[in-house]
C-alpha cells in the first residue's frame, strides 16, 4: 500500500515540465512548486515529465534540480524523481563505493524488491555503469559476506503463493541443525535463504517456530555483537516482514543522535509507492507516535515538507 497522493486530474507532462522550468527561473527557486509537482506524481508520470523536459528545454531535469537545490532536500528530490530501477541501481552503486559503502543497502535491494524489480535494477545497473551488479558486489565484499551477497543479488525467486509443506518441514530442520551448531555460513543456510520464494520461506520459518519453540531470529542472536548475524537476521526480516524491517531502519534513523538523513531519505523515497502504509502502521504500533510527527520533529524546511508529502501527510 502506497502513501503517494496523486491528484485526480493530473496536468499533462508538458504542463508539469513548464511549471518546473518556471520554478527554476527568476531570482530564487520556487521549492514549493517543485514539491507540489514531483511529490504528487507516480513513477510513470515522473518519467514522462523528465522525457518531455529534456525534449522541450534540451537539458536533463535531474541536472537542473541538482543545480537549484541543496543538501538533504536535493538528495530526496533527486532520488524520488529517478525511475525506481535507476534509483536502486544508483543506491547499490553507492553502496559498493569506499566512502559510502553499505552491505545493508545491498541487502535491502536484494531482499525487499520483487524478482522482476530486482531484474530491472540489474538491467539499469548494466546500462548506467557498464558492469554487472553481481560483479561489483562480489568485488566489494569478502569472505562470509560475499558468500551471502552474491547469491542474494543473483536470485530470481518464484513469486507465487504455492508452498510445499514437506519441504518447509525438512528445511526448517536443516536450518535449526546448522544454527544449533553455529554453522551460520553453511551453504545450506545460504541456499535456503537466497533461493526460496518468500511464501516458502515464511512456511519454513513458521515450522521452525512451532517445531523448535523459538523464532529463527531469536536463535540467530547467540552473539549480539556479531555483524554477520545482525545482517542475516535483517535478511530474514526483510524477506518475510519488510514493513517491520523498514520501521526499524526509520526508528534508528530518527532516534540517532543527529539523525541519519540518508537512511530516512532512502526509506521514504523507495517505499512511498510500495508499502509505506504498512510501515507507518508498524511505526505507530512500535513507537506510539505517528511517523509524520516523528519526521516533523526531526527535520525542517523543504526537506520536511517533501518527506511528509511522500508519506501522505500533505494534501495532493
Amino acid at each position: 500500500m502506497a502513501t503517494l497522493k496523486v491528484p485526480v486530474h493530473v496536468p499533462s507532462p508538458s504542463e508539469d515540465a513548464e511549471q518546473l522550468r518556471k520554478a527554476f527561473e527568476g531570482w530564487g527557486t520556487n521549492e514549493q512548486l517543485i514539491i507540489d509537482i514531483l511529490a504528487h506524481r507516480n513513477a510513470a508520470q515522473r518519467n514522462s515529465i523528465r522525457k518531455v523536459y529534456g525534449e522541450a528545454y534540451g537539458e536533463d531535469l535531474l541536472k537542473c534540480l541538482e543545480k537549484e537545490l541543496t543538501s538533504d532536500f536535493e538528495r530526496a528530490v533527486l532520488l524520488f524523481t529517478l525511475d525506481p530501477a535507476e534509483r536502486d541501481a544508483h543506491l547499490a552503486n553507492e553502496a559498493t563505493k569506499k566512502f559510502t559503502s553499505s552491505n545493508w543497502i545491498l541487502m535491502e535491494i536484494a531482499c525487499s524488491r520483487s524478482s522482476h524489480e530486482l531484474l530491472n535494477v540489474k538491467k539499469a545497473y548494466h546500462a548506467r555503469y557498464k558492469k554487472s551488479l553481481e560483479e561489483d558486489v562480489a568485488h566489494h565484499t569478502t569472505g562470509e559476506y560475499r558468500k551471502l551477497f552474491v547469491p542474494l543479488v543473483s536470485a530470481f525467486r518464484y513469486e507465487g503463493e504455492e508452498v510445499n509443506m514437506t519441504l518447509a518441514k525438512s528445511e526448517a530442520k536443516i536450518l535449526h541443525d546448522k544454527i544449533s551448531d553455529k554453522h551460520y555460513t553453511d551453504e545450506e543456510v545460504i541456499r535456503i535463504v537466497s533461493t526460496r520464494s518468500k511464501a516458502q520461506l515464511n512456511a519454513t520459518l513458521n515450522h521452525y517456530n512451532t517445531s523448535f519453540g523459538n523464532a529463527i531470529n531469536k536463535d540467530l542472536k547467540a552473539d549480539p555483537s556479531d555483524e554477520f548475524l545482525k545482517l542475516l537476521r535483517a535478511v530474514i526480516k526483510c524477506l518475510t516482514t519488510p514493513e517491520q524491517y523498514f520501521e526499524k531502519v526509520l526508528r534508528q534513523a530518527i532516534n540517532k543522535l543527529g539523525s541519519d538523513e540518508w537512511a530516512l531519505t532512502r526509506v521514504v523515497t523507495t517505499r512511498a509507492e510500495v508499502d509505506m502504509v504498512r510501515i507507518k502502521e508498524a511505526y505507530q504500533r512500535r513507537n506510539s507516535i505517528p511517523l509524520e510527527q516523528a519526521i516533523a520533529k526531526d527535520t525542517s524546511g523543504d526537506y520536511e515538507k517533501f518527506l511528509l508529502a511522500l508519506i501522505g501527510a500533505g494534501d495532493a
